[in-house]
């Protein structure tokens, strides 16, 4: 029957190049479209550029926008989508193969010149291009252009070397030779450089950003993991760039990346920005889910006194409340990473020494917790083995794991349960140390305090990855440990209203 048949947007369907290298559906790229003004579409001189082509849905959309919003400029269909496609969109593919995808989509055939293009081209690639750029090993070791390490990318020419023309080139402005008005894609994400796989990878976006940056458009829009939001890995430089860009004036962010990539595991989260040249002002901070917008708030992407972006709206006025008591962070009693010093490497290599151990208890060992004991046991070693804070081998004291994965939907756990470490005890790089404690009675007060929704709400706010290192509990506010601390003392020590333990409880499990 024809009012029950479906044709499904082929871009919707494809299948992810990898979760680094994602195809944005169409109704994401739309959502990201809204947020520039009206009068674009109807302009004949405004361009576009992508320069991360992949699908080629970015250019579409434009294009689809711009035959709306030409129609009175030039009444002739075909004379509109020659000027548009001639002169207001250009994109640059990431590779051969997107490119010429790019190009299916954009000129209906991979070939701008080809014999089913819509417009005449005088060559193949049309204003769709693919640069065959190469890394650059300045010092021997590392790219200078994106710092992925040579002996992992010096592939054989017949494989990708994914040194995007956008980034690998020192102007890119010379690509097309022109100055464009928009600039707007969804970038990769990420490279394996040997160090690491997720959070941990070489990231790769801000790259993109910051170049788009210095070409200096009148916008920018980009869709970036929201794990930048709290820096880390090769990212502190660009969060705090970006938290003090003041040109940033919306922010549209997904907690939950399923509901913008659909089965496409991003730990932290995903959000697209726009970026307006020559603005000063706050930014318009939405929260979204796969069926619309849940807040949206006009303020500064830096609260008075912090220095990380709080993402949740409704989170700003609970915090304000926590921090007018001006009490001392929960992070100065968390250890930094590796507090035993067990994290030794092989000599030029990522790959971690083992520390030998045994599972069985002795006079001249001391207890030793490690990835996996809950299985098989807890470890014994000698303490001599110890060569780090050697003073909290012998505390009562807590480890927390420093990583734990937020999981796709909410309510979030947040952070793994604490363990009471009785002494004499250690622990590899798995763990931090919470404490030294001087009862093992305040153990277990701060244990209880640890998996409080309240707490690990006060966590959520900066932790964005599965990274769960010291700086995380920073908003946390220490506690006297003397006593017991629940849920209900802490909202009524705080004085929150009903809708926000509503909101705690229901974000947090």
């Amino acid at each position: 029957m024809l009012g029950s048949f479906h044709n499904p947007d082929v871009l919707s369907c494809l299948a992810n190049l990898s979760s680094d290298e994602v195809f944005t559906p169409p109704n994401v790229v739309n959502q990201m479209l809204d947020t520039l003004p009206t009068e674009l579409w109807s302009d004949k001189t405004v361009t576009f550029l992508d320069p991360v082509s992949k699908s080629g849905v970015f250019l579409r959309e434009i294009t689809k926008r711009l035959i709306k919003g030409l129609a009175n400029e030039f009444p002739d269909i075909e004379e509109r989508i020659e000027h548009i496609l001639k002169n207001q969109v250009f994109g640059l593919g990431i590779t051969k193969l997107t490119s010429e995808i790019s190009r299916r989509t954009l000129y209906c055939s991979k070939k701008a010149n080809g014999e089913y293009s819509i417009v005449d081209f005088n060559d193949e690639e049309g204003n769709l291009k693919y640069i065959d750029s190469h890394h650059f090993w300045s010092d021997g070791v590392k790219c200078k252009y994106c710092g992925v390490n040579k002996k992992l990318y010096q592939r054989n020419k017949g494989l990708e070397s994914y040194a995007y023309s956008f980034i690998h080139e020192d102007k890119p402005e010379e690509l097309f030779n022109m100055k464009f008005d928009v600039i707007i894609g969804n970038p990769p994400y990420q490279m394996n450089d040997g160090g690491g796989t997720g959070s941990s990878a070489l990231p790769l976006y801000d790259k993109f950003v910051e170049n788009a940056k210095r070409l200096k458009p009148r916008f920018i829009s980009m869709i970036i993991p929201s794990r930048w939001f709290s820096g880390g890995r090769g990212l502190d430089k660009f969060r705090d760039g970006m938290l003090s860009d003041r040109q940033i004036t919306q922010i549209h962010d997904f907690p939950n990346p399923h509901d913008c990539f659909p089965g496409v595991p991003i730990e932290g989260g995903v959000c697209f920005f726009l970026w307006e040249n020559g603005v000063n002002d706050d930014c318009q901070i939405v929260t979204r889910n796969s069926k619309g917008v849940i807040s949206s708030l006009k303020r500064p992407l830096l609260e008075k006194g912090l220095s990380t972006f709080i993402r949740y709206n409704e989170a700003i006025p609970i915090l304000k409340k926590v921090l007018k008591f001006k009490e001392k962070p929960f992070s100065k009693i968390v250890s930094f990473n590796d507090p035993f010093g067990f994290d030794k490497r092989e000599t030029g290599s990522y790959k971690r020494i083992k520390p030998s151990f045994s599972l069985n208890k002795s006079k001249n060992k001391i207890e030793f917790y490690y990835n996996g004991w809950e299985k098989e046991g807890i470890g014994f070693i000698e303490e001599s083995k110890v060569s780090k804070n050697l003073e909290l081998i012998h505390k009562y004291k807590l480890l927390i794991s420093k990583a734990y994965g937020m999981g796709k939907d909410k309510p979030y756990k947040v952070i793994n349960k604490p363990i009471i470490s009785l002494s004499p005890s250690c622990c590899t790089e798995t763990y931090l140390v919470v404490g030294p404690f001087e009862t093992q009675q305040e153990c277990e007060n701060v244990k209880n305090y640890m998996e409080t929704k309240f707490f690990r709400f006060l966590v959520l706010l900066i932790k964005n990855t599965q990274n769960a290192m010291n700086k995380i509990y920073s908003l946390v506010p220490e506690q006297n440990f003397h006593e017991q601390l629940t849920d209900k003392y802490l909202y009524e020590k705080y004085s929150l209203s009903k809708e926000e333990i509503d909101f705690i409880e229901e974000l947090i499990d």
